[in-house]
């Protein structure tokens, strides 16, 4: 089965591999401050799915020990001066807060040059239409990406996992977002609860029917995590977690539904070692991703 990877896209699009940097705006989630609930969704662990950014410090120091990180995994063979990054705000709500304050981190972290592109992770009730303008002329000059986190269309499973919004709501700032020619990228996250995989598959569909076509989707993996809710209810009421060879199915069943012109921007996600409970096989990521591919291409 062939389709386009996020790695595809960028090196189709840039000449050469693009790397994530993961950020913190230092924002929090109305999910988790009282306004809409407490806590969160029940599988956000404390660091807000943004475990593997460095918090605390200012934006500058955050993009150094970020490429620090990255540039030591990096091969030798790209010069330092050619790498190219993307900036990922991915922890919490990274439209929820002061905004003049947030457009001044997006604006200035699109002023280094070896940022080639900005993707903020953020919820749909939290976008304002002064923020989308905001973005949409960022989005001008470099790739501005805006990641929702849908996870399900199914409402019982969204009241489940505490998502805080209903679907016309994110139907609503998908709308208005694409009217805006930003790029979106729909998170999904296949094994929560109670959902079986014709529950996913259906979720899937109905992203690939979105209208204009979708930019970019994320599959991931449900990770159980200590600390979260999640992993209470699994302690107490084990529900059914994945094996790999299933997940793998999953995964094709979903890529079978995606338009082509859809970017695959994630195949299962990582969890970190210390803080995951389950499925432990996913603390292995060459054997996921090998495993993965085998898979698809058979497909």
């Amino acid at each position: 089965m062939n389709y386009t990877s996020l790695s595809d896209y960028l090196k189709s699009k840039y000449g050469t591999k693009v790397y994530k940097l993961s950020l913190s705006s230092g924002c929090t989630c109305p999910n988790r401050d009282g306004t809409i609930s407490y806590g969160g969704c029940i599988f956000c662990s404390e660091g807000g799915s943004g475990d593997f950014a460095a918090k605390g410090m200012d934006l500058d120091k955050q993009i150094a020990f970020a490429k620090e990180k990255v540039d030591a995994k990096i091969s030798s063979k790209i010069p330092a001066g050619e790498r190219k990054y993307i900036a990922y705000f991915q922890s919490f709500t990274n439209t929820y807060g002061d905004e003049e304050y947030l457009k001044g981190l997006f604006k200035k972290v699109l002023d280094y040059p070896e940022i080639v592109g900005l993707s903020i992770g953020t919820r749909p009730d939290c976008l304002s239409d002064e923020m989308i303008a905001f973005l949409s002329e960022l989005n001008k000059n470099k790739e501005v990406w805006v990641e929702l986190g849908l996870q399900t269309i199914h409402e019982n499973t969204a009241k489940l996992i505490n998502r805080g919004y209903e679907l016309p709501v994110f139907e609503d700032a998908y709308k208005r977002l694409t009217a805006f020619g930003l790029k979106v990228v729909v998170h999904v996250i296949l094994g929560l609860p109670g959902e079986s995989d014709d529950d996913i598959v259906e979720t899937v569909k109905y992203l690939a029917g979105l209208t204009p076509t979708l930019f970019g989707i994320k599959l991931q993996l449900l990770h159980v995590l200590k600390g979260t809710k999640l992993a209470d209810m699994f302690e107490e009421n084990p529900f059914r977690i994945y094996e790999l060879q299933e997940y793998c199915e999953i995964v094709g069943r979903c890529l079978k539904e995606i338009p082509e012109e859809t970017i695959i921007h994630r195949l299962t996600g990582d969890g970190p070692k210390k803080l995951l409970i389950a499925p432990l096989w996913s603390g292995n990521k060459k054997l996921v991703m090998n495993t993965m591919r085998s898979y698809i291409a058979k497909l």
